[in-house]
């Protein structure tokens, strides 16, 4: 099988310093129990199927026999040998097994609290996708994109929209830049990308500027639906049905129906609940819950980061998120991790275990 080496050239200048942000802190991981193996057997080999042989020689040979014979007054030499024996084994094929497509789509909140989370986001990138590549040696083919949790309306023309790949920054703490064009020809990076950490980097960068009413379930939808994936649409070939999914979601507030306090207008968030959530990312990769991964960094139930102080204008801590965590632990291959860490290296380090487990047991389309 071809493989790809999977670019990725360190920009310090774009993410800053890094030092002292790599320890682990509060970074958790729960992965929901109970892998389900759907191979159904081990990897085809690279000699394919072998032609077995029978007692009397390989499939089609006759017998080992060099002449012929005579039975009673009968000379049996020019007849035709017919084998009413037992057919001679021969191997079935293997079926195949592992991903060699993985699509990573990172959905990150871009409202005024995520400026620093932004930054350790782009700079916990490089190792994440190094240790991705060693790790899945058949998986020769990456798609990378961002969205963010609203319309972004610093994206190009028509693509200002809701689910919409980011191929260009603006507003505050942002990069306000053009981020493209990417090695692919589309609005998504690949592995050929010859600066693929910059380019991230300056996509991952958002901003503050987002919508107060964050909706990262609903843009998530709607960035792997066939909408915006069909062809001479916004993502057009980004989702990739034979291609492992893996969602990173970042954000430090909750997406849900929710009345603020301190004379601020209520929040709807995304519609739905996250059950609905659940089915509508399975119905997109053709049925196949296992295909797909999931990795939330946001206010988790357990070791719950400091409070977000909405009132008084707070820009650190994060809001607990129950809903997010019951959508993220619904899959097998789900991970929950705290989005006010210092760093989301160990996070990455140790979601790359489900990841592979995923791609093991990935389903290939009908």
């Amino acid at each position: 099988m071809r493989r790809t080496v999977l670019a990725v050239t360190l920009v310090l200048g774009a993410c800053g310093d890094d030092s002292g942000r790599d320890s682990a802190g509060g970074s958790s991981v729960t992965v929901n129990p109970g892998t389900i193996s759907l191979s159904g057997g081990s990897a085809p080999t690279e000699g394919g199927m072998t032609e077995g042989t029978g007692s009397g020689g390989p499939v089609g040979s006759e017998g080992g026999s060099s002449g012929g014979s005579e039975v009673g007054d009968v000379d049996t030499g020019s007849l035709p040998k017919f084998d009413f024996g037992q057919e001679p084994d021969v191997a079935a094929p293997e079926p195949d097994s592992g991903c060699t497509k993985v699509d990573l789509l990172f959905v990150v909140d871009s409202s005024g609290s995520m400026a620093d989370e932004q930054v350790t986001l782009v700079q916990s990138f490089p190792d994440f996708v190094t240790e991705m590549q060693t790790k899945l040696a058949d998986t020769d083919s990456y798609h990378v994109g961002v969205i963010t949790s609203d319309a972004y309306p610093f994206n190009e023309g028509v693509c200002a929209i809701d689910g919409a790949l980011v191929t260009q920054t603006g507003g505050a703490d942002a990069s306000n830049a053009v981020c493209g064009p990417f090695s692919s020809g589309k609005r998504w990076m690949d592995e050929g990308e010859p600066n693929l950490n910059m380019k991230f980097s300056c996509a991952g960068q958002v901003g503050t500027n987002g919508d107060g009413n964050e909706r990262p379930m609903y843009t998530m939808q709607q960035a792997i639906g066939p909408g915006l994936n069909g062809a001479g649409a916004c993502n057009d070939g980004f989702i990739r049905q034979d291609a492992l999914l893996v969602v990173v979601l970042i954000t430090d507030e909750e997406d849900d129906h929710e009345q603020i306090a301190c004379g601020m207008v209520a929040q709807p968030g995304s519609p739905g609940e996250p059950a609905d959530w659940f089915n509508g990312m399975v119905a997109a990769k053709g049925g196949v819950e296992t295909n797909i991964v999931v990795l939330s960094l946001i206010g988790p139930t357990l070791n719950p980061c400091p409070a977000l102080d909405k009132c008084s204008g707070g820009i650190t801590g994060a809001e607990i998120s129950p809903r997010i965590v019951q959508f993220t632990e619904m899959f097998t291959y789900g991970s929950v991790g705290q989005i006010c860490a210092p760093s989301y290296k160990q996070f990455f380090s140790d979601a790359i275990s489900v990841i592979e487990g995923a791609c093991e047991n990935f389903m290939p389309p009908l």
